[in-house]
């Protein structure tokens, strides 16, 4: 591992980087001079040893340094955080993917949802996106509270009939689960069973003694091109609609804000950085082990790779998707109109997830690669921008890949 330090110009570019890698951090270093990255962390391990550790720019515009301490909230990239957990119990036989919701949370049959399977929890089937009703301050931060209003919402499909992103109600959906298959609640369960065991920097509900570390998040700058997507002029235009509804409660999701990094809302509040992001996902990039111990049978993790729904247009994103059981597949919407930043290029193999604004954590079995990317200048669209992608790129190619025009990457 050769030791880096860059100046971008608007901060320090520091950490390690193996020379066959060297195509990884320049890119990392053009997110910074030509992408308006302002803060990052960036981690890659191969075969379970780390090969890339970088991270640079500053907390904030014009700020404090960003140091190999800082973390940030990883939105959506906590879901798959979450549904590790949800797999480790599966293949513990604590957890049935093929059972009825209803065997371990009788509550959540009201509404229509009877029929609802766990599987359809993790791949946004089971029917239940958003809360039509609006959740009044502080809800999102009451995990019983949101339990009920959950468990109570009437379905907006028969479940297993329509997929739709489960932006912020996975949360509860997938974490309830947990709860009640082994107990300890999400935040618990995950720190123990994966986050310390791994010496992974990531965390369901921060610990107070580590919020002094989190850079926050900056928003999105809204561009012409975006404001005329699909996505945008549903959650604009069409009141009640789970695009409306998703865009509504996450304009009301304070990130910025300690009760929100302190909450356990295994949707969407996760912190981490990028060493912590690939730290977790390396033992599934090496057969469900690292370093001597077993995380995970093979049988589960291949199950964990497979595609479980996927269709041509989510309810929620408004964009063709592909998710396995409570991970993002590869999904390529380059060349669709009317969409801006809303595909994933990975190899076929791989599973993980990205966060609202471009983190991004993942697997990729095939190669024995684990991947973590965190940042605080949140970009455009529903999936990755080019700044992740172009590191995800970078990394394919590294390894030898070559083509990643069919919709995913091959060697």
């Amino acid at each position: 591992m050769q030791p880096v330090d860059i100046d971008t110009g608007s901060g320090r570019i520091q950490g390690f980087c193996d020379a066959r890698f060297n195509g990884v951090l320049e890119a990392f270093r053009q997110n910074f001079a030509q992408r308006d990255e302002v803060g990052a962390s960036l981690a890659l391990t191969l075969e379970g040893a780390t090969v890339v550790d970088l991270w640079g720019g500053r907390k904030t515009r014009g700020g404090e340094p960003w140091t190999a301490e800082v973390v940030c909230t990883v939105f959506s990239a906590t879901k798959g955080m979450m549904a590790l957990c949800a797999h480790l119990l599966a293949d513990r036989g604590r957890l049935d993917m093929d059972a009825p919701v209803t065997r371990y949370w009788p509550e959540f049959g009201a509404g229509g949802k009877a029929s609802a399977r766990v599987s359809m929890t993790l791949d946004h089937t089971v029917g239940v996106p958003h809360l039509r009703a609006p959740v009044p301050a502080g809800g999102f931060w009451d995990y019983p509270y949101m339990v009920e209003r959950v468990a109570a919402e009437e379905a907006f499909w028969t479940p297993g009939t329509r997929q739709g992103y489960h932006g912020l109600t996975m949360a509860w959906t997938v974490g309830e689960l947990i709860h009640r298959a082994d107990g300890r609640r999400l935040g618990p369960f995950f720190d123990q069973e994966l986050a310390q065991t791994l010496g992974a920097e990531c965390w369901i509900g921060l610990p107070a003694s580590h919020e002094s570390r989190v850079a926050p998040m900056i928003p999105a700058t809204p561009d012409a091109e975006w404001v005329k997507t699909r996505f945008i002029d549903a959650a604009l235009n069409a009141p009640g609609s789970p695009a409306n509804l998703f865009m509504r409660d996450f304009a009301l999701f304070d990130v910025n804000t300690t009760a929100c990094h302190a909450a356990e809302v295994g949707s969407a509040n996760g912190i981490a950085n990028g060493r912590g992001l690939a730290t977790l996902y390396a033992p599934f990039a090496n057969g469900g082990q690292l370093h001597g111990r077993r995380f995970i049978g093979r049988d589960a993790l291949t199950r964990m790779a497979r595609v479980s729904a996927a269709t041509p247009d989510d309810a929620t994103l408004m964009v063709p998707v592909r998710f396995g059981l409570g991970f993002m597949k590869a999904m390529d919407n380059r060349r669709l109109p009317g969409v801006v930043n809303s595909s994933l290029i990975l190899s076929e193999a791989a599973f993980g997830h990205v966060g609202a604004g471009g983190s991004l954590g993942f697997a990729d079995p095939q190669c024995g690669l684990s991947f973590g990317y965190a940042m605080n200048r949140m970009g455009t669209g529903v999936l990755l921008n080019e700044r992740g992608q172009s590191l995800v790129d970078a990394a394919y190619t590294a390894l030898g890949y070559r083509h990643d025009q069919g919709g995913v990457w091959t060697a």
